[in-house]
């Protein structure tokens, strides 16, 4: 199997490497159609970075992959490469399946405590995290490299899930709706300044 190498946004080359081991139903096409779901208007960059966050959650909280697919390190953060491969070539999206209720808590969950930031946030959150950071060590711009699965999960067990369940509220529900209340509109741009990474962080906190 091959992870996605690319060229900013230009189709991706390829180089060695292979899925995480499927020990879930779910796909990353599932994961990606409830994320849209909850958030139309999604942005595909802001997409892939809260696929990323679903991953770690679920990884932390139930100690299995969310879905099998490979996540990479791109210039841009965390990416799932075969997916944006597929919607780049305008690919038909599968028939999204059934999502269990410890998927639909997770990407209640992700949505509730990142959906109001932008992609641009996200991405400066990811580059400060240590499974992006480790992957691209060795990674030459342009190119990407496999996130490995131990990195994700021992990063988000570590820091990344304190709060996933500590208040009690049902995660996949309309509170979630009112989470979002003051979210940025599907159509707007991203700052061009990025905010303080440790002010995103404190606004995660908050929301916890």
């Amino acid at each position: 199997m091959f992870d996605l190498l690319h060229d900013g946004d230009a189709p991706p080359r390829f180089t060695r490497g292979g899925p995480y081991p499927v020990v879930m139903t779910a796909s990353a096409h599932d994961i990606a159609a409830a994320l849209r779901d909850r958030l139309p208007g999604l942005p595909t960059k802001k997409l892939h970075r809260l696929l990323y966050y679903c991953q770690g959650h679920h990884l932390a909280t139930f100690g299995v992959p969310l879905f099998s697919e490979t996540i990479s390190a791109w210039d841009m953060g965390p990416v799932v490469g075969t997916l944006w491969f597929a919607q780049s070539n305008r690919a038909m999206a599968p028939q999204p399946s059934p999502l269990n209720e410890a998927q639909l808590n997770t990407v209640g969950y992700v949505v509730s405590r990142y959906g109001a930031l932008s992609g641009r946030d996200l991405e400066n959150l990811t580059h400060h995290e240590s499974p992006w950071q480790l992957a691209d060590t060795n990674r030459t711009p342009g190119t990407s490299t496999k996130i490995r699965l131990d990195w994700i999960r021992d990063y988000f067990t570590a820091t990344g899930s304190e709060d996933a369940t500590d208040d009690g509220i049902p995660l996949d529900s309309a509170v979630v709706t009112a989470w979002l209340k003051g979210a940025e509109p599907p159509d707007s741009g991203e700052p061009l300044v990025p905010d303080n990474v440790d002010e995103l962080r404190a606004r995660l906190a908050n929301r916890g």
